[in-house]
């Protein structure tokens, strides 16, 4: 019989490991630049990095320390700056946001009281506090907004402030294009993840026809070829609003390429590359993963697809927690966390195979699917509906897998993100699939 205190100590350690971890990662991001470059918006799209950094301390203080601890607001006249749904990104430069300095006076602050909140935390009572639900929720919040704000470092125009080390090198893969997923039922999403948010709830059994789908992402090398071959002018690979889209914005190449003579190059943080032939392809669209998935004579996986090519074990008849098994992932699994600030060449991290055999099913690029943004059955909103219930409708896609961008707390086989069709900002790349005959 396992010791609830040996358990809660577990989740402690575990929650205060996520926090920092996330804090570390918010910290080197917003310490890279100067002042400016900060409060400065580098794309209508995005906000100014300093007002991730207050919003990550605003829900931090609005959650952990006002909701778990019962503690009076420490700077309620700001809630309304940083509620994300007041005021739309492309505003938030023209509000009175806390200077750099004092947003990180402030967001440490938030954080050595929640660090107390936490230290006396128990772990039971209310939903809220069940397994530590509320401090992993904040810390996926964090790690949420550290991709974000790495988005942003992506589109500023400037020198190069983020390094890392590159993946490392792997053989050309040489493995099957295509894997066949059976067809019948598996369980999809998950009731007992404890730090799982409420899209991912509750798990359910969904059917699935036997389909086959890509062994690795689709590669800059293959996007090469569709574009080579007038994707972007032929309108019969593209539904009618991607062509609209695609005309209207004079889309020819996947968002930061130019060709230079007979080569692609790419900008990537700062730095002008020669677009590398191997790599999942990087900065599309649904609109172009669509297209080029018709070009190939094949189409994108639906959402419920790819879980099952993820986190299904044939040989147990059950859904695994990552497509290696149920283990946390380690590096040698995936490349995530922004260890790397690229994705790994394609058929990397073998250690990461699916049992089925797919690769690369988490991390190096959020994958696009074919499917709307929908609840589950039975799903209810918690702690707050603007998480997910005011997002779900046909206006959204879901991208399934996480990036080299996510950290591991907010990427599982059961964790979905969702984006607008036109989206190419984001770290996205796509794989592509195809109905089994029978």
């Amino acid at each position: 019989m396992t010791d609830p205190a040996l358990d809660a100590e577990a989740l402690r350690e575990r929650a205060v490991a996520s926090l920092i971890t996330a804090r570390d990662r918010t910290t080197l991001l917003t310490s890279c630049v100067d002042g400016p470059d900060l409060t400065a918006q580098h794309s209508p799209l995005m906000s100014p990095l300093v007002w991730d950094l207050a919003h990550i301390g605003n829900q931090e203080e609005q959650w952990l320390l006002r909701a778990v601890a019962g503690h009076e607001a420490i700077r309620p006249e700001i809630d309304t700056l940083y509620d994300a749904f007041e005021h739309p990104r492309a505003e938030r430069p023209k509000l009175p946001l806390l200077p750099p300095e004092e947003a990180r006076r402030y967001a440490a602050d938030v954080r050595g009281r929640a660090l107390d909140v936490l230290e006396r935390a128990a772990f039971h009572g209310t939903r809220l506090t069940e397994a530590g639900f509320a401090f992993g929720m904040i810390a996926q919040h964090e790690q949420q907004h550290d991709e974000t704000m790495l988005i942003t470092h992506q589109l500023r125009r400037g020198p190069q402030v983020l390094t890392a080390p590159d993946p490392e090198p792997v053989p050309l893969f040489t493995g099957p294009a295509e894997v066949l997923v059976p067809g019948g039922p598996f369980t999809m999403g998950t009731s007992d993840e404890p730090w799982a948010l409420d899209n991912e709830r509750p798990a359910h059994r969904r059917e699935v026809a036997p389909f086959r789908i890509d062994t690795t992402p689709v590669t800059n090398a293959a996007y090469r070829a569709f574009i080579e071959d007038g994707g972007y002018d032929e309108p019969r690979w593209w539904t009618a609003e991607g062509w609209a889209h695609i005309r209207r914005n004079s889309l020819t190449a996947p968002l930061f390429w130019r060709r230079d003579g007979k080569q692609w190059l790419r900008r990537r943080f700062g730095v002008t590359e020669v677009v590398p032939p191997d790599e999942p392809v990087l900065h599309v669209c649904w609109y172009e993963a669509d297209a080029y998935a018709r070009w190939a004579g094949r189409r994108l996986p639906t959402e419920a697809e790819w879980e099952k090519a993820a986190r299904y074990d044939p040989a147990g008849d059950r859904s695994m927690r990552y497509p290696w098994g149920d283990a946390e992932p380690a590096p040698e699994h995936a490349n995530l966390g922004q260890r790397h600030l690229r994705p790994a060449p394609a058929g990397s991290y073998p250690a990461g195979e699916s049992p089925l055999g797919v690769r690369q099913l988490i991390g190096d690029v959020w994958e696009w699917t074919a499917s709307d943004f929908l609840p589950y059955p039975g799903f209810r909103a918690f702690p707050y509906k603007e998480y997910s219930e005011v997002f779900f409708g046909p206006e959204y896609k879901v991208l399934r897998g996480g990036s080299f961008a996510v950290d591991p707390v907010a990427c599982r086989g059961t964790f979905r993100n969702w984006d607008l069709p036109i989206r190419r900002q984001i770290f996205s790349g796509f794989r592509t699939a195809r109905s089994e005959d029978v």
